[in-house]
């Protein structure tokens, strides 16, 4: 039986590794130059495989998927994921946060430990190969640099990625391909992504590319959904990213498509009490300016008191309750995400519904999807990476599957 995986990302390359060990003849087939870009960019600050917190809060990570992914990871979970990187002889550890690390933080030492594994298992990984969806008998159309190439396989994974990183390969392609053939698409949005903030000419030319930390980052939804999440951010030109944003950024990205707008209230001094605040800024400032006088009372300055200066009108500076309120909820109105192509991940995508409970689409015999291409985000923190390659894992196991029990070969 031969089984074409198309997409060679975590997913892809998962989605392959089981297969062929259940006997399946396996061909992959990557439209970028090499295989795993995305993942060994991942890898550049450190890879984050998975993470070590209980299994409760790890599966919440997944908001409304829950219950779809849940089942993938009970397949193949943080720790089998952690076990699986063992025998490719990489060991992990748990850092600081709980997340789980390569021992030498690099991407790069597991991926050729996998990809030499997988060749010695029989993988034929071709590159360059863009998928172009089916000619009229039901074969695999490839644009190559040797031209069209057309491919019959018995069982087809699709693992394409999502939309974000579009120059990684992930560009969404696939998207009209499926759709032509009924099958239910979410509309591609971005997730971990930074918004846009009207800000000043002054406070954008000054403070861009400063990081702001540490900071409480609070609010409700329009439906009255309370969130509050310490971290850090960083000023851009155009907004607000990093960490504590894109912990947050599926809460704001849909508050924005509801409302138009996103209000998050900025604890500039999350270490101290409003009273405190409101009592050392009380104090006489004799000769001192008043950006000496914030720095020295409440160690507010820099892009801190940037951000303050942006949001309070000067006159309420000498007002230390204002100010000080100010301090503790500074509000901040987004006015968007940033665009798809600049997210670290995609929500969105091939509805779960139109999926069995082995990934493989029911409309279309014999054609299975995993990754970041279904319809499910999380944030970071080894969640992403988590389930990208337990969807791989439940896709390859459920090709070789359904192929076991009907013997037929997919026609599309």
């Amino acid at each position: 039986m031969k089984i074409a995986v198309i997409g060679g990302g975590p997913a892809g390359l998962m989605a392959a590794e089981v297969a062929i060990s259940r006997g399946a003849q396996v061909e992959v087939h990557e439209a970028m130059p090499s295989v795993g870009r995305k993942f060994l960019l991942a890898g550049k600050g450190g890879l984050n495989l998975t993470h070590s917190e209980p299994v409760e809060s790890f599966l919440s990570r997944y908001g409304a998927r829950r219950a779809y992914i849940q089942p993938l990871l009970e397949q193949f979970g943080p720790e089998a994921l952690r076990a699986w990187a063992r025998d490719l002889g990489i060991e992990t550890f748990v850092g600081s946060s709980g997340r789980v690390f390569p021992s030498d933080l690099k991407s790069a030492p597991l991926l050729r430990a996998w990809l030499r594994r997988l060749r010695q298992d029989g993988v034929t990984i071709h590159v360059r190969h863009r998928w172009s969806g089916w000619d009229e008998i039901g074969a695999l159309r490839f644009a190559t640099p040797q031209g069209e190439r057309f491919v019959q396989a018995d069982a087809v994974i699709l693992a394409l990625g999502g939309g974000s990183w579009p120059q990684l390969g992930s560009t969404g392609a696939w998207v009209p391909l499926l759709a032509d053939r009924g099958i239910p698409i979410e509309p591609l949005k971005p997730a971990n992504c930074g918004f846009d903030v009207n800000w000043s000419e002054h406070l954008r030319t000054r403070f861009s590319g400063h990081p702001v930390k540490p900071v409480l980052i609070s609010g409700k939804t329009h439906e009255g959904k309370e969130f509050r999440q310490q971290g850090e951010c960083v000023v851009t030109e155009t907004g607000l990213e990093g960490g504590v944003i894109y912990s947050l950024s599926a809460l704001l990205r849909d508050e924005i498509l509801a409302t138009g707008t996103a209000i998050i209230n900025v604890d500039l001094a999350p270490d101290r009490e409003l009273s405190r605040i409101i009592r050392e800024l009380s104090r006489p400032r004799g000769s001192r300016s008043m950006a000496n006088h914030l720095k020295r009372c409440v160690g507010i300055e820099g892009v801190k008191a940037g951000l303050l200066r942006e949001y309070v009108p000067k006159e309420k500076f000498s007002d230390p309750a204002c100010l000080a309120t100010a301090i503790k909820a500074l509000p901040i109105p987004l006015i968007a995400p940033r665009p798809l192509a600049e997210a670290i991940s995609t929500a969105g995508g091939v509805s779960f519904e139109a999926l069995d409970d082995q990934l493989r689409i029911r409309t279309l015999p014999g054609v299975f999807c995993a990754g970041e291409m279904l319809d499910w985000e999380a944030p970071t923190g080894g969640y992403l990476l988590t389930a990208c390659f337990a969807s791989g894992y439940a896709a390859g196991a459920g090709a070789v599957a359904w192929l076991g029990s009907t013997g037929s070969k997919c026609q599309n």
